[in-house]
């Protein structure tokens, strides 16, 4: 495989129809190298428009976002680089080391303790010094660190946790895939206030799970 061909197609022919048309986030993924992230035996997948299992690392149906939505989220946090940036789900630990390329530090939480090491293996050769991987469950956020510029779920939930929300700056922004399958959608929120928050609707996917949010009851009252 030409790997730089197959990066180039990628970006040309994923990413920018996606409406991906930061020149910084373009650049950027062409420095990341994707493929240090990717599990060997799914070498073949890196550049092509899925999202990469995960199995052979987690033993689970854990996958890394499809390249296009992962860009797509990141371009929409805009982040700047005196950011402090948290993630929740850092599978690979790919959008983490693009997240640490545009921030000044990122705290990335992960539940698969075999996953945590195969993301801080990835992000120490691929030299993310400002990145750090914490082996918990991301659902009641990284109270510790908080509160942050920027957050990513990268990974579906059926609601953002009020605990989440209440991590994020005044003028802060997050980015989840929310719903139920079929119909999920990409979301951009912003803090405006301390007690309030402004939702966009930002397109149509799908995307996995994240573990450990749970699910809303089906029972109606």
């Amino acid at each position: 495989m030409n790997l730089e061909q197959a990066r180039y197609n990628m970006i040309e022919q994923q990413i920018r129809p996606w409406d991906v048309l930061d020149p910084a986030v373009l650049s950027l993924l062409s420095v990341v190298k994707r493929e240090q992230f990717v599990p060997l035996a799914c070498q073949a997948l890196t550049f092509v428009d899925t999202e990469v299992p995960l199995r052979e690392i987690s033993g689970g149906d854990e996958r890394m976002l499809s390249p296009k939505v992962e860009a797509r989220l990141l371009q929409e946090l805009a982040i700047h680089k005196h950011e402090s940036v948290l993630e929740i789900g850092t599978g690979s630990g790919h959008m983490a080391s693009l997240l640490g390329h545009k921030a000044q530090q990122v705290h990335t939480l992960e539940t698969n303790a075999a996953l945590v090491e195969f993301a801080r293996g990835n992000l120490q050769r691929s030299h993310a010094v400002n990145v750090t991987v914490h082996h918990m469950n991301g659902a009641q956020g990284f109270v510790e660190e908080a509160p942050f510029d920027a957050i990513v779920l990268s990974g579906s939930v059926a609601d953002v946790p009020a605990a989440v929300l209440a991590q994020l700056k005044v003028g802060g922004r997050l980015v989840a895939v929310v719903g139920q399958m079929p119909i999920m959608r990409a979301v951009l929120i912003r803090r405006t206030s301390e007690v309030d928050f402004h939702t966009e609707v930002l397109f149509d996917t799908v995307a996995p799970r994240l573990t450990g949010f749970g699910e809303p009851s089906q029972f109606k009252f």
